[in-house]
C-alpha cells in the first residue's frame, strides 16, 4: 500500500510551526533592539520615592511617585519622575522619562565645570563651583546623584533655597544648562580660544625667553 506524502505546511501543526518561527524571529529582533538601546551603559540612581494618595469617592487611592537620575558618566545626564500603583512600575516610568530628557554638560578636563554657575527654579536655588583636581564631589542629596551619574569628579555645590528634591534637581539642571565652555563662547563671538583665555602658562616662559633674546 502506497503512503501519501506528508506536507509540512498543510496540516494544523505545520501552520503552527511557521507561526512559531515568525514569532521567534520577531522576538530575536526585539532583543537585538534592546541590546542596541542598552549599549550606552547608562547608570541610574533613585533619588526619592514617596507614597501619594488621591481622594476619590469611597476612600483614598494610593500610588507611588519616584524621582530618578540617569547618566552615562561621560557628560550626559537626565532626570525623570514617574507615578504608578507599584514601586517598580513608577521607577521604570521615571527612568524612561530621564533617558528621553538627557542633556550634555561641557566639562573641563572631563572632571569639573569650566566656571561657577547659579541655578534657580521656584524656591530652589543652587550654586555650582568648579574645583581643582582631588576635591571630589562636595554636594549632598539629589545633587550628588546628578554629579555621580554625570561623571563629574570635582565640584562644590551648595543649596541655598528649598530642600525639596524636585526643586533641587530642577535648579541644578537649570544651572547645568547655563554652563558653557570657552570653545563655545569663542565660536559664538567669532574668536579663538587663546584670545579669550590668553597664553598658556607653559608657553609664558618660552615667550619671555624669546623676547629677551630678541632684545639682546
Amino acid at each position: 500500500m502506497a503512503r501519501t506524502p506528508h506536507s509540512g505546511g498543510g496540516g494544523e501543526h505545520g501552520g503552527g510551526g511557521d507561526g512559531d518561527r515568525r514569532r521567534r524571529g520577531r522576538g530575536r529582533e526585539n532583543e537585538n533592539r534592546q541590546e542596541r538601546g542598552d549599549g550606552d551603559e547608562l547608570k541610574d540612581k533613585l533619588v526619592t520615592i514617596n507614597r501619594v494618595a488621591k481622594v476619590v469617592k469611597g476612600g483614598r487611592r494610593f500610588s507611588f511617585a519616584a524621582l530618578v537620575v540617569v547618566g552615562d558618566q561621560k557628560g550626559r545626564v537626565g532626570w525623570g519622575a514617574g507615578k504608578a500603583r507599584e514601586v517598580p512600575e513608577a521607577i521604570r516610568k521615571a527612568t524612561e522619562q530621564a533617558k528621553r530628557t538627557m542633556i550634555r554638560v561641557p566639562m573641563r578636563e572631563g572632571r569639573t565645570l569650566h566656571h561657577d554657575v547659579l541655578g534657580e527654579f521656584g524656591a530652589g536655588r543652587v550654586i555650582l563651583r568648579a574645583a581643582p583636581a582631588g576635591t571630589g564631589i562636595i554636594a549632598g542629596g539629589p545633587m550628588r546623584a546628578i554629579f555621580e551619574t554625570l561623571g563629574m569628579g570635582d565640584v562644590v555645590a551648595k543649596c541655598t533655597g528649598s530642600t525639596n528634591p524636585h526643586n533641587m534637581i530642577k535648579a541644578t539642571f537649570a544651572a547645568l544648562n547655563r554652563s558653557t565652555s570657552p570653545r563655545a563662547v569663542a565660536s559664538r563671538r567669532g574668536k579663538k580660544v587663546s584670545d579669550l583665555l590668553g597664553p598658556r602658562k607653559d608657553q609664558a616662559p618660552a615667550d619671555a625667553a624669546a623676547q629677551e633674546a630678541a632684545s639682546v
